[in-house]
């Protein structure tokens, strides 16, 4: 089956040449439908980016906590003497009404209309539309489907009974109003519910949150920010409800391992498939997305090792008919790095100084690092595979033809302007991480050494060997696929929104009551650095080698891949409507891409039983820059 790609790619924030070799001299321009399938520093893209003249650009309103707190940072500071002085003695009454009324008008306006809009789009037959035309095209529910979220997807509601934890008995703390709340009003008792225990990596004495279960724990984030419902709306239009559908809510903050541990995740989603298999002779459906995808990758080998599920090794060949790889951050994020390292990424370095003055008094940035580092899950998306994928000093695979300035070099620091506390070069990205194990809190780095691994395999017989370390099991460049022929793997994931993939570190500011070593230079904005932070290729939140090397080249190999599974690989690229605050049907966002409308397609046609009809789409340099990582056969 041809592979298609594209020549050139125009979107709301990015404009690529395209220099890759078609497959057929018929190729097009378009993406096929289902049924057819300055100065002092050189500038270092024949990537344009391009600012939006009217409309501001939309931050990743969902990876992590920094984007959260940049939206409602203006509205913390309404506590703080140092900035406004305002009586409030109702906050103590605080609702979702009042906390508007002392959020900014702007922010409230925004708020409101976004919510208003999606609300007016949920209630409107538009909503459905991908699922009926998908019925009316004869399609219907066909194969069970299980659905694993990615980070922070999951509301999280508080089961202690504790004198701290009474007030909020069964209120979700992340995500939802109540979380809005408790930050405004109860700060530190916030973070000692969301943060776990720094030495066991579970629950902390007399604080017990749990992940919200069933389709209302994915479906909305907040009121009106909707992440799984669309796809959820479209699955029933197709015949699908409880009984043939389930979402595999987890606890994203533990460590993979952990979540069997305390929770018995894996346990119970292996006994769900088995069910679902028995109930209604068909082999399942998994879809996963962002992390979710590592999530489910471990849970194949948990299911079938003697140390975890003990299903054997045709467990999944048996139980599992297709797995949907939405978004999936199979190698990492770079931005996880600079959130671990400084409790910084790129929407907080872009914030305008006033939110930015306003955060830091609410949240600071160590604090922020700080709880970033107390969620071992999140340090799950710590990049892997090191230089040979990512690139060192003076290369690195993704890089543009008379590139200056290499995206293998991950942490810059200018010259002149360090101190004894920032390094005297410049960090790849496997000097970065040994610099956060080196720098961070003896519990931290136990924590990190003892639930992943980051490394590669050069050889099948390695391969093998770590089946047996589940520490590896996270890593698909040190193991591979379950042994399943008849397993089928779609890659569908997003290209052409800027990415953050480099960065420039400074000493924190003199004075700063800080125990950071460094900081995100966000004074520096020259040439093809904006506020400290170098874009590259990717959806937004998820950089491109992450999404796509696995899809397009490591899982062609035979020692990742022995079995032969089949891998469909489709790029969507982005292409936003301009007044649309979700980016609209042809959206490619990390988040907002769940709302996609051809991705609904693509997920409907395999659920139905015609992933068949789905054809290779690749829109971006994916398939140049794979054959540039320096992982070789055997």
């Amino acid at each position: 089956m041809a592979t298609t790609v594209r020549r050139r790619l125009v979107g709301k924030d990015i404009e690529c040449e395209i220099a890759s070799e078609t497959a057929s001299e018929t190729a097009t321009s378009r993406e096929p439908s289902p049924d057819n399938q300055q100065r002092e520093v050189t500038s270092i893209f024949k990537v344009i980016h391009k600012r939006p003249k009217t409309r501001r650009r939309k931050t990743t309103a969902i990876f992590l906590l920094g984007s959260l707190f940049g939206i409602i940072a203006a509205g913390f500071f309404a506590k703080s003497n140092d900035l406004i002085d305002l009586p409030l003695p109702e906050l103590k009454e605080l609702s979702v009404d009042s906390l508007f009324e002392v959020l900014p008008a702007g922010f409230v306006k925004e708020m409101r209309d976004l919510m208003n809009g999606e609300r007016d789009l949920i209630e409107s037959d538009d909503a459905f539309s991908v699922g009926m035309k998908m019925r009316a095209e004869g399609l219907s529910a066909d194969h069970p489907i299980v659905m694993i979220p990615g980070v922070i997807s999951t509301g999280l509601e508080s089961w202690s009974t504790s004198e701290l934890s009474l007030p909020y008995f069964r209120k979700r703390l992340w995500g939802s109003w109540t979380m809005m709340r408790a930050l405004v009003m109860d700060k530190e008792a916030w973070k000692r519910h969301i943060m776990l225990d720094k030495t066991t990596g579970l629950d902390p004495p007399g604080i017990k949150l749990r992940a919200a279960q069933g389709f209302d724990a994915t479906d909305f984030f907040i009121t009106g920010y909707w992440i799984w419902n669309k796809i959820l709306e479209n699955l029933a239009s197709l015949g699908y409800d409880p009984t043939n559908s389930y979402t595999a809510a987890y606890d994203w903050r533990l460590a993979y391992a952990n979540l069997e541990v305390r929770d018995h995740y894996f346990s119970r989603l292996k006994s769900y498939i088995e069910q679902a298999v028995f109930i209604h002779k068909k082999k399942v459906v998994l879809t996963s997305h962002s992390m979710g995808s590592q999530v489910l990758f471990y849970f194949f080998h948990w299911v079938a090792s003697e140390k975890g599920g003990q299903g054997g090794q045709d467990w999944v060949e048996r139980h599992v008919d297709s797995w949907i790889n939405i978004s999936g951050c199979m190698l990492g994020a770079v931005k996880d790095v600079t959130a671990i390292l400084s409790g910084e990424m790129r929407d907080t370095a872009q914030m305008n100084a006033f939110a930015v003055y306003g955060l830091e008094k609410f949240l600071s940035k160590e604090e922020r690092a700080e709880i970033f580092r107390a969620m071992p899950g999140i340090s799950s998306m710590l990049p892997m595979g090191g230089n040979a994928v990512w690139g060192e000093l003076d290369w690195a695979p993704d890089d543009q033809p008379g590139q200056g300035h290499s995206y293998g070099s991950l942490l810059n620091f200018r010259a002149g302007q360090n101190v004894s506390t920032t390094p005297d070069r410049n960090f790849t990205i496997e000097d970065a991480m040994d610099y956060i194990l080196d720098t961070t809190d003896d519990w931290y780095r136990d924590q990190v050494k003892g639930s992943y691994s980051h490394g590669v395999a050069k050889t099948r017989a390695e391969v093998e060997a770590n089946e047996n370390d589940p520490r590896k099991w996270i890593n698909p460049l040190e193991t591979r696929l379950p042994l399943a022929p008849s397993l089928k793997v779609y890659c569908f994931y997003g290209v052409g929104k800027p990415t953050e993939r480099a960065y420039f570190y400074r000493a924190p500011d003199p004075g700063t009551a800080t125990h950071l070593k460094m900081t995100i230079d966000t004074t520096l904005t020259q040439g093809h650095i904006d506020h400290g932070v170098i874009l590259g290729e990717g959806d937004g939140t998820v950089n491109l080698m992450s999404l796509g090397y696995m899809c397009n080249k490591g899982w062609k190999m035979k020692r990742y891949n022995p079995a032969g599974s089949k891998i469909t690989v489709v790029e969507m690229p982005h292409e936003p409507e301009r007044f649309n605050p979700r980016g609209g049907p042809n959206t490619a966002d990390h988040v907002d891409i769940l709302g996609r409308q051809n991705l609904n397609e693509y997920i409907l046609r395999v659920a139905a039983g015609r992933g068949d009809t789905i054809e290779d789409f690749i829109a971006s340099n994916i398939l140049e820059y794979v054959e540039k990582v320096q992982i070789y056969e055997e």
